[in-house]
């Protein structure tokens, strides 16, 4: 009897245990997902295809990056990526080093604007000069978008196109600021009106 006894509290550990892990996958995927939508980043509707699945999950990605440059409220004519998204640039990564990386913390909430797997550049829409796009490898070796040396990233505090509330945070050793179509940042609020 005790046999039977200690064999029967060994399989209700045993089922404990499994639904607990099934219920810690669970949560860490449901929580993955929300961290993922509260970064403003959608990589299903982001990309073209699918992102590489090397790409950290923030990225903000698509087959063929689009550039273009579009007036957002309170800053100006500044890049944007192909969903209207504000664009950025962190004065620490002068001439394309990168210091925003998944290992500190930064493309949670900045992530980067990456070229998937095949692709070698982004495309130039309206108000950009091509010439001065161009990529650098981030620390997982995926290729990210940067203009006029300058590496792109979005902001997760935007709430959607048009938005530019990361301009002038100071964070991850630098200030982030939009950049214009000539590609300097653009360091102060544009006049509102």
């Amino acid at each position: 009897m005790d046999m039977n006894s200690t064999s029967g509290k060994n399989k209700v550990r045993r089922r404990r245990g499994v639904l607990r892990s099934w219920l810690l996958a669970g949560g860490l995927a449901l929580g993955t997902a929300a961290t993922v939508a509260a970064c403003g980043s959608s990589s299903s509707s982001t990309a073209a295809g699918s992102p590489s699945s090397s790409s950290p999950a923030g990225a903000s990605s698509s087959a063929s990056a689009t550039i273009s440059a579009k007036s957002v409220p309170g800053v100006g004519t500044v890049l944007v990526n192909g969903q209207g998204q504000t664009l950025y640039m962190l004065t620490s990564e002068k001439g394309g080093k990168i210091t925003c990386t998944q290992a500190n913390g930064c493309t949670q909430a900045w992530p980067e604007t990456l070229l998937t797997n095949g692709a070698t550049t982004a495309k130039a829409g309206s108000g950009v000069q091509s010439s001065l796009l161009g990529t650098v490898k981030d620390a997982s070796g995926n290729l990210e978008v940067t203009y006029n040396h300058w590496p792109l990233y979005t902001f997760s505090g935007d709430s959607g196109p048009g938005v530019a509330k990361g301009q002038g945070l100071t964070s991850f050793g630098g200030t982030w600021y939009v950049l214009n179509g000539s590609g300097n940042p653009v360091t102060s609020r544009a006049a509102s009106g």
